[in-house]
Formats: C-alpha cells, structure tokens, sequence
C-alpha cells in the first residue's frame, strides 16, 4: 500500500461515506487487516447497508437466518488459509508477504493448478457455492487488461489498479465481480435500450471522478463482499462509449440498493429448526444491486470509454472463469459421498448396480475436473505478466459443467429413493405424538439411528432440489455465460481447417504441405 493510503486515519465501523467521498476515505472504513472468520463476519456488521428482503429493509443481514449461511462459506475461505496456508495463500510480489489465494495473481500454471484445488476443496468444505472465484478471477482479468488499455491509449490504469490492489491484500478484503446487466431488449445494444439503465453506464464526470447508475443482476456474494468492481457485460461499439466502464466501490457507498434473491425452500432457515434445511450452516448468495448516480474517484476508476477493450475482457474473464468451475466437483465430492452414505444406510451397498452408479458418478466429475485442471496446466503468458488458462479447455470445461451435475444429481436421487421427498418435517420427528411413530417406521439399518438417515436425505434433497441446488445445478448451467457461449468460443478455437488438412494428409489425399502440417 501506498505511504498515503497507509496512513489513512480510520473511520468508525460503519460510517457513512460522502456521496464523493475521496479514494482515501473509502479506504479508511477498513479500520484493521482481517485475519480470521471472526474477523471477515464482524467485519461486515453495522455498516448501514441498504438491502431489501421481502419487502422490508434488514437492519443487520449478518444476524438474518436466511443470509447468515451465505457469509459463514466466505468466513470458510478464510479459515482454510489458516488450516491449509501451502493451498489458500500465495506469495504476493505487491506485499512481499503471504495473501489469501483468493485475492492472488497468477503468475504461472502453478498458481492456476493450485487455485482449482483450493476451489475443490473450498467445494467440499461448504457443499455449495463460496462466492469468491468470480471476484478472484475479475481482479486476474483486470491486472493484464489495464496493461494493455495503458499501453494502447497511455493511460494510467494499471498503476491505479495495482494500489487497489495492494489495499486489498492488505486488508485481506473481498471483492465482488458486478459484471452481469439487466441486458432489458436482446436483441437491442445498450445505447439502443428504451431505458438506458438496462446496462452501467457512466451519467456524468467532474474532477473528481464520474458517476454510474444502473444494476447488475445476480450479483454472486455482492452482499457479502467488501467492495464491488463493475465492469461491461458484453462487447460494444463506439456508440456504447458511455456503457465502457470499469469501476471499483466500497459497498457502504451511497447510491447502492442491494434486493436479495430467493433460492429454493431458503425460508426452512426461518423455521427454528436445522435438519430440514439439509445444510444449515452454508449457502450461497445472489442479490440484484442497484447503482443510482454512484460515486467512483479516479483512482478507482479502469476504463472509461475505451469501448474496443470489452470484448478483450470478457474473452479473458470467460477463460479465467470457466475454468473456476471445477469448483462444482468438490460440490460432486459430497454428492457422491452423500449417495453412497444413504445406500450404505439402506442396506444396499454391495449391491452391484449400486457400485456402478457411485462410479458413474465419479467418472463424471473428474471428467470436468480433468479438463478444468488441464487448462489450468496449459496456460499462457500475457505481456502484463498475468498467466490466464487455455481458453478451448476452460470452455469444455464449463460445457461439462452445463451437464455432468444434472446426472450426477438424477444418480444421487436413484440411490436415495422416493423418501428424499416425502419425509415429514423435524418437527413431526420431535413431536410427542409422532416421533416415535416415525423413528420407528423411517429407520433403515438397525444400527443405523433413523436421525442420520433423515439428515443424509435432507442433504441430497438441498443439493438436488432445495437451496443449495441454486449453487450445485441452476449456476452450472447459467453462471459464466449459459451453454451456448461455451459452444460458440469452442467454434472459435476449434480450427477445423487444420484437423482437416491432418485427416487428408493420411488419407493421401494430396494437400500442399505448408507449416501449419507439421503441427
């Protein structure tokens, strides 16, 4: 950090900035670099966020039954770089000290290999998602694409970033990735919108600084997260100029509204008890987060206007993020544990067609495992330093993604059966006057209580089809662009013309022979 960031007096917990407040003022609401769980969730409570829930305003979400799931498998991401530093921290070369992972350049294929480990392992901790891997994977995007803009226009964005950067290790901080707009009429581009805020647009700019208003939907973790990097959704054209924007901002900004979103049976975390909701300590989280004249100084400010760059970063997030997926087979881990739980706790678990699904299982998710990883391996250099993945692998990838954990999920409710679904609720289970009417009639093995066959179901059922299904099904197929967007960048990449020439060439077909053969 900078000698005049670093001496920044601090502010209290949860003062209200400025609507202009400056770089150095936002940076002094973190008061003290966060080193534990502890830390990361009292770091988020009392800062007078705006955010909407049913209709009414949550005074404080870290005390919601509803949210608290989402930010202890954050608080997971801290407490593994304390179990696990050789996994979850790297060097950092802005520090000269040992950061979260989460918050690393990649500076070769290892950091990229090892990132997909901790992310499987992240998978396994907390059985759904952990909200970190799209800001990791926005900060690694940015590192090379702000060399590049510099480079290209002379500007000053790299240096810029690299400070926030360093705030960031530093304090040990979140940050989450606000690229998806509202998008309003597809088929019209952002200029073309009958309301112009269907996409973040810059709305004005004085010396300070400029302003944004809009929204970015889905927002994974935007609640949860410290700061928020907002950036273009898609490629543009020069008439789209305004919507070229990259912006960093502390979520205590004025101007932002955060609306949560619903994910399935989410409200059994409100009903008192914690095997129904077959995970009770972690979930994931989306919000829509809306921007009203919000506030970025130019310090914090990455592109504006540079309108031919969009495409680049959305190339390079896609490749990078695709690749994050892997996460969703350290999701695959407890689904295949779970399954071969409550087939062991039926009776079943030498049964061979009952092997053969827990294989199947297996084989699926090291498939998408085995072409995350290999992408990873396969990396390149890009001339800011940032190593990004191979970009065909990281989109076969997720287009694994887009499938395997929708069979994975159908072999899982195979080997759980029809009860999944039909079990009464915990309180039925507690209740005089018919618990031991179901302890007696739902138990499977004799030495096996009935409440750990229940829980076991119930953890199938949230991954397959309750809240943390959002996390393990629905993201797979839609986060980081849904099937189609893998398909077309395969097309991309794909190169056809060469395949072609190899398979005439052995044919004995004549060809003329030209560098690319040898290949």
């Amino acid at each position: 950090m900078s000698e005049q960031t670093a001496s920044i007096t601090p502010m209290p917990a949860g003062s209200a900035l400025e609507p202009t407040a400056s770089a150095e003022e936002r940076w002094g609401l973190f008061q003290h670099p966060l080193h534990s769980a502890e830390d990361y969730i009292n770091s988020l409570r009392g800062r007078g966020l705006k955010v909407y829930l049913f209709g009414e305003q949550v005074e404080e979400p870290v005390d919601h039954p509803m949210i608290r799931p989402s930010i202890n498998a954050l608080a997971a991401s801290y407490q593994l770089a304390e179990d696990d530093p050789e996994l979850a921290t790297a060097e950092s070369p802005y520090t000269g000290t040992r950061v979260n992972r989460f918050l690393h350049i990649p500076t070769s294929p290892e950091d990229l290999v090892n990132k997909n480990q901790m992310q499987r392992r992240m998978g396994q901790l907390t059985g759904t998602c952990f909200q970190r891997c799209a800001g990791l994977d926005c900060i690694s995007v940015m590192h090379s694409l702000t060399y590049d803009i510099d480079q290209a226009h002379g500007t000053e964005y790299h240096s810029r970033f690299l400070k926030l950067l360093e705030g960031l290790q530093r304090h040990n901080l979140i940050i989450a990735a606000g690229m998806t707009d509202p998008k309003g009429d597809r088929s019209k581009a952002p200029h073309e919108q009958a309301d112009q805020d269907m996409f973040m647009r810059v709305v004005d700019r004085d010396e300070k600084g400029l302003y944004v208003s809009g929204a970015k939907a889905h927002m994974t973790g935007g609640l949860n997260s410290h700061w928020v990097m907002v950036m273009p959704t898609m490629r543009l054209s020069e008439a789209d100029r305004d919507y070229a924007v990259i912006g960093a901002v502390p979520l205590q900004t004025p101007g932002l509204t955060f609306i949560y979103g619903r994910q399935s049976c989410d409200t059994r975390a409100m009903e008192g008890g914690e095997i129904d909701q077959g995970n009770a300590r972690y979930s994931g989280q989306e919000v829509l987060v809306v921007f009203d004249r919000v506030f970025i100084p130019w310090e914090h400010v990455f592109m504006d206007g540079e309108w031919e760059f969009a495409s680049v970063l959305v190339e390079r997030f896609t490749d990078y993020h695709r690749a994050s997926y892997v996460c969703k087979t350290g999701l695959g881990d407890v689904m295949v544990g779970a399954a071969a739980t409550i087939a062991e706790y039926n009776g079943v678990e030498s049964a061979s067609h009952i092997k053969d699904k827990l294989v199947e299982m297996v084989h699926l998710n090291e498939t998408i495992f085995s072409s995350g990883i290999a992408s990873s391996h396969q990396a390149y250099p890009l001339p800011s330093g940032a190593w990004i993945n191979d970009g065909m692998l990281s989109n076969v990838c997720k287009h694994n993604v887009t499938r395997f954990p929708y069979e994975i999920s159908r072999l899982a409710q195979d080997l759980a059966g029809g009860l999944m679904v039909t079990l009464p609720s915990e309180k039925d289970f507690e209740a005089s006057n018919t618990s031991e009417l179901l302890e007696r009639f739902f138990k499977g093995r004799d030495d096996i209580p009935t409440e750990d066959r229940v829980r076991i179901l119930r953890l199938i059922e949230n991954m397959t089809l309750g809240r943390n299904a959002v996390g393990y099904l629905t993201e797979s197929l839609h986060g980081a662009g849904s099937p189609q967007a893998q398909r077309i960048q395969i097309l991309r990449n794909m190169d056809v013309d060469a395949k072609k020439r190899h398979a005439r060439k052995l044919a004995g077909i004549e060809v003329i022979a030209t560098d690319a053969d040898a290949s």
